[in-house]
């Protein structure tokens, strides 16, 4: 069971312990700045400074020592004939860190849509070029907050490192089994509500927010997705929408039990056009079977005036299940210990926050 939270936010990293019986902030780094990822794994922890003008930095730490400034991932020259490609070769943030089931193997998923892996702890990164000159990358196109594409999850399926799920928001599942040499979009039986009728089952034009992989059970993935919330039970290749959910479907956050392939957690907002909780109250959503129903779990959390926005990387749960924590672009920052049965409020007003990860 994690005592400790790592959490990224607009103007700085701050670590959060369970003390005294309680969770409060034990330290805090790079105050003043952006942060869009963090990572801590081994004993190390990377994080990604987003610096607007100055662009995006890398920083790594090992145990408590000093912060080093560490090579960035970097993509390739954008060659003379690729007129045709609309997205930009150059790093505009660093959107998450992935383990990646193998020793000193990490995933870095980037705006505008790049995987990148790394073998050595953060040392080096190296593009997936086979993803990146896909033909199909190029039709992927831009949301997330940004005017390009974002690579939102990395899955690494914990029996076979070599099998990689990734979601692009904007632009579908992609799959690769032999380690990033092949890739293929992988989105069967997810459809989409903001495209023409006759274009809303297509591929590459689906919203993939977040996706969710139940380390025990890895063929049962979960996706919060821009349209509605869709579950697989064979690793991907086919998918359900999921009708149940309550209060909506729509959010950004998705997390999947450790050990149970049918429960997760969403945070919901009212619609695409209303990114605020319905009805101002604050809650998190449940299945415990599989989607077919949903507890609205509200006990600790504001339910009056609440207008919290939990983005797609600041929910988070620990290897045990019960304990999970997530922080809003309010600042709001809540943490449940009995799977979210009930939640407490830190003490602490942050700034609004991108990403919470158990260290």
């Amino acid at each position: 069971m994690s005592d400790l939270l790592q959490v990224a936010t607009r103007k700085g990293l701050f670590e959060i312990a369970r003390k005294n019986g309680g969770w409060d902030i034990v330290a805090s780094h790079f105050l003043g700045d952006p942060i869009s990822a963090v990572l801590s794994i081994d004993g190390m922890t990377l994080a990604a400074p987003d610096l607007g003008h100055f662009g995006p930095k890398l920083w790594r730490r090992d145990g408590k020592g000093k912060w080093s400034e560490m090579a960035m991932p970097t993509f390739p020259e954008k060659p003379a004939d690729a007129d045709d490609d609309p997205h930009p070769w150059t790093l505009g943030r660093i959107w998450n860190f992935t383990p990646g089931g193998a020793p000193g193997r990490l995933y870095a998923g980037t705006m505008p849509g790049g995987l990148f892996r790394s073998d050595d702890m953060g040392e080096t990164w190296s593009l997936v070029e086979e993803l990146w000159r896909h033909p199909g990358r190029k039709q992927w196109f831009g949301v997330a907050g940004g005017e390009q594409p974002g690579l939102s999850s990395v899955l690494v399926d914990p029996r076979d490192p070599a099998h990689v799920t990734v979601g692009v928001s904007t632009g579908g599942v992609w799959a690769t089994r032999d380690e990033g040499k092949t890739w293929n979009v992988i989105n069967k039986g997810m459809t989409n509500a903001y495209m023409p009728p006759d274009q809303q089952g297509d591929p590459i034009p689906q919203d993939i927010h977040q996706l969710a992989q139940c380390p025990a059970h890895p063929d049962v993935m979960w996706c919060q997705h821009h349209s509605a919330i869709f579950r697989s039970t064979d690793g991907g290749e086919n998918w359900v929408m999921v009708t149940a959910a309550k209060p909506t479907g729509f959010g950004f956050a998705v997390q999947a039990h450790p050990t149970d392939g049918d429960t997760a957690w969403f945070v919901p907002a009212e619609k695409d056009e209303r990114r605020i909780p319905k009805d101002g109250k604050l809650v998190v959503s449940r299945t415990r079977d599989g989607g077919k129903t949903f507890e609205v779990l509200s006990k600790g959390l504001p339910q009056r005036h609440a207008y919290d926005l939990v983005y797609r990387h600041a929910l988070a749960v620990d290897e045990t299940g019960e304990r999970l924590a997530f922080g809003s672009t309010s600042g709001g920052f809540w943490i449940s210990e009995d799977a979210g049965d009930s939640w407490q409020a830190l003490d602490a007003r942050l700034p609004p926050i991108a990403a919470v990860k158990f260290a």
